[in-house]
């Protein structure tokens, strides 16, 4: 069995990383939602939940289509 090089270590680490801020995201953003409900939070502080649920979605599409494209290459 051959130990990965550098590159395929890197890609590794990447994608473990893009796997934990989905999974955390995913996490804590059904729990603000949930808790917001609970304390009658005003809509404008949960929509802001929302835009940075969707800015770690967006990031982690964006790196997941860089790892894609460098296992290509």
């Amino acid at each position: 069995m051959q130990r990965p090089g550098p590159d395929e270590a890197k890609l590794a680490s990447q994608m473990r990383l893009v796997g934990i801020v989905l999974a955390a995201t995913m996490i804590l953003w059904m729990g603000l939602q949930w808790l917001g409900g609970q304390l009658g939070w005003q809509a404008r502080f949960v929509f802001l939940f929302d835009l940075a649920a969707l800015a770690a979605f967006v990031w982690a599409l964006v790196v997941t289509y860089r790892i894609w494209r460098q296992r290509q290459g």
